[in-house]
């Protein structure tokens, strides 16, 4: 690191846990954010300023100017423009030395295929069963992990699914792609601005401790917030070894 990254991460470095050692491997990682939208905002900046060198954001939607209430990446002047792009906009406000790379289409099963092969984490942050599914079939088939956030009304969800790990379930071993979930979308049902941005943060969080290589992920916990009372809860879950995605990969 040259004078200004000890400057800049200084913070980090004062952190035992961290230190130099952890900041050159966040320096050296690539992450990739799947949505840039509610969760997807917080995860990006905050993965950006805490010096993470390569992103990779993927997000075909255009910024709305019902996002304002939530989706803190962006501005109004941005209203019409791609999600991922006024993302990487906001990163290079915070940290140009951060390398952006976007993509403006949908995260189908053949270019996850590429870009998960490519990244040492993946945070999911969209906002449909189909693609958290394709997401996490494509963490599975190439070992990354996965760090997947989900936020609707005043509820919110957050685990990690590591298939480095033989103890940890995959996405579809909790939320199985047969079973009959209801897909609700913000635009009918609402959500409270900031939680997206707690949930966002936590992935954030999470996201970086798996970089770095400091304390214990969630992955084998689903952690669950209510934030009409701002309570936690939290649910251990396993592997299923009849899952129609992971069983057999240990």
């Amino acid at each position: 690191m040259n004078d200004e990254q000890l400057l800049r991460y200084s913070r980090h470095i004062l952190l035992d846990e961290l230190g130099i050692e952890g900041q050159q491997r966040l320096l050296a990682s690539h992450a990739l954010v799947i949505g840039a939208g509610g969760l997807g905002s917080p995860v990006a900046l905050y993965l950006g300023t805490a010096g993470v060198g390569r992103l990779t954001l993927v997000d075909h939607d255009t910024v709305d100017l019902t996002n304002l209430q939530r989706q803190i990446a962006h501005n109004p002047p941005r209203v019409g423009s791609p999600k991922a792009e006024s993302a990487a906009q906001s990163i290079a406000a915070i940290n140009p030395e951060v390398q952006v790379r976007t993509l403006v289409q949908r995260a189908d099963a053949a270019l996850l295929d590429t870009l998960v092969a490519e990244a040492d984490v993946v945070i999911d942050c969209s906002d449909n069963f189909k693609t958290r599914h394709a997401v996490n079939a494509a963490c599975v088939r190439h070992g990354k992990p996965l760090v997947a956030g989900a936020a609707i009304g005043f509820d919110g969800q957050i685990s990690v699914y590591d298939p480095r790990d033989a103890a940890s379930p995959c996405y579809a071993c909790v939320f199985p792609p047969d079973a009959a979930f209801e897909e609700v979308a913000c635009a009918t049902m609402g959500v409270f601005a900031p939680l997206v941005g707690i949930i966002g943060c936590v992935q954030a969080a999470e996201a970086l401790k798996l970089l770095s290589g400091v304390g214990q992920s969630l992955a084998g916990r689903l952690q669950m917030l209510d934030a009409r009372t701002m309570e936690w809860s939290e649910m251990r879950i396993t592997r299923q070894p009849e899952c129609a995605v992971c069983a057999g990969k240990h």
